[in-house]
């Protein structure tokens, strides 16, 4: 059995604060609303997660952004599977301080996108979010493409 069905997903959220890639990248889930469709997650500007030029290093920020709307859907779609299958970011400008991403999908979408995968081999939906700073300001967009296919 996979660990994602062993723990509950809020309980998820809290032990990944402790996974080593999020704790020294000072990277911390904020908030998870009560049926798993939106996650807060953010990550404070430290001496080791900046770069050369004194702004948030960019594979923090993707590590930031990696993982969540993948749990999500694994959480809501069980008997798929659901990969990363691909991402781009846009830099707006440089982050400094705490940055902030939100990630969501709402419940409609999620019961599109199982209907979608269980009548076609496979399908690939973009997400969308931003990675704003202190200030609300936008400092990266995020399209994220994941890979969901009905366990047949």
């Amino acid at each position: 059995m996979k660990m994602i069905n062993l723990i509950k997903p809020k309980r998820l959220m809290k032990l990944l604060r402790f996974w080593p890639p999020y704790f020294f990248s000072g990277i911390k889930i904020v908030s998870v609303n009560d049926d798993f469709t939106k996650i807060d997650v953010c990550m404070k500007q430290r001496f080791w997660n900046t770069n050369y030029v004194g702004s948030h290093f960019g594979g923090s920020l993707y590590s930031m952004c990696d993982p969540f709307f993948m749990f999500i859907l694994l959480h809501h779609l069980k008997g798929h599977v659901i990969w990363d299958k691909g991402a781009s970011f846009k830099f707006k400008k440089p982050g400094y301080r705490r940055v902030y991403a939100t990630f969501e999908v709402d419940l409609e979408t999620i019961e599109q996108l199982k209907h979608e995968a269980d009548k076609s081999y496979s399908i690939s939906p973009i997400f969308k979010t931003v990675v704003v700073d202190d200030r609300g300001d936008v400092i990266l967009e995020l399209e994220k493409i994941l890979y969901v296919k009905k366990i047949r």
